[in-house]
């Protein structure tokens, strides 16, 4: 089984968009070059709810799991300290993948036009790999004008979402992926795509996946929007 070391020690940096703070490191992994070999020696299938046009707009396949292992072994405790989970809650993965984007703008369907949301659940973490470089956007993070919610929690969760969908049944979503603001979520910030860039933040926040239509819309690993995509519960 190949190995995927991180580079250690790690350069952890935060940064606050919005009212929330947000960690990166750069240059992650040692050889970021192996994990990108393996992305492309994968298995991709379409992500769950693509054909629906809903969820991840493109397709994925399993990660290695020796670098599920090394991610986990340094997430728990720096997603402990760096976001005020309690030492005492256990860690659980659900989702450790390479992921593409390839579903056209033209394609989308309104759900996958607008941010959103992973869970509403407290401790809800998204961890995410850039193996693209900033050519391929970033992600974004939103204010949701109406109802001020830049985070979704179990009791803002059905106030946000009665107005989320009276708003995108009313005027459905401009056939593209989001990116700037508009009249229904304000644009709080991005962090940059960047090769080898691990990014960390709540599952909660308001956010999207800033694509560039005019080469981020690929299956090849060498070419695309590749990234490896990690969910933690506590």
């Amino acid at each position: 089984m190949t190995d995927f070391p991180l580079r250690l020690p790690p350069d952890v940096q935060s940064v606050q968009i919005g009212a929330h703070q947000l960690v990166f490191i750069d240059n992650f992994l040692q050889d970021p070059q192996a994990l990108v070999e393996a992305a492309c020696a994968a298995e991709y299938e379409p992500c769950p709810g693509a054909a629906e046009g809903k969820g991840y707009p493109g397709i994925r396949a399993p990660a290695p799991a020796a670098y599920a292992e090394a991610l986990r072994e340094l997430a728990e405790p720096l997603i402990q300290i760096n976001f005020g989970v309690p030492e005492n809650l256990p860690i659980r993965s659900s989702v450790d993948s390479f992921s593409l984007t390839t579903t056209p703008a033209a394609q989308l369907g309104p759900l996958q036009r607008t941010p959103h949301f992973d869970a509403s659940t407290p401790h809800h973490m998204a961890v995410l790999l850039y193996l693209c470089d900033e050519r391929h956007g970033g992600t974004g993070f939103y204010r949701h004008r109406a109802t001020g919610i830049q985070r979704v929690t179990a009791e803002n969760r059905e106030g946000f979402l009665d107005q989320y969908f009276a708003e995108i049944n009313r005027q459905a979503p401009p056939l593209r992926y989001f990116a700037e603001g508009n009249e229904q979520f304000e644009f709080l910030g991005m962090i940059p795509a960047r090769f080898n860039r691990l990014v960390v933040y709540p599952g909660s926040l308001l956010h999207t996946a800033c694509i560039n239509p005019a080469i981020s819309i690929s299956a090849d690993p060498r070419k695309g929007r590749l990234t490896v995509n990690t969910f933690y519960d506590f």
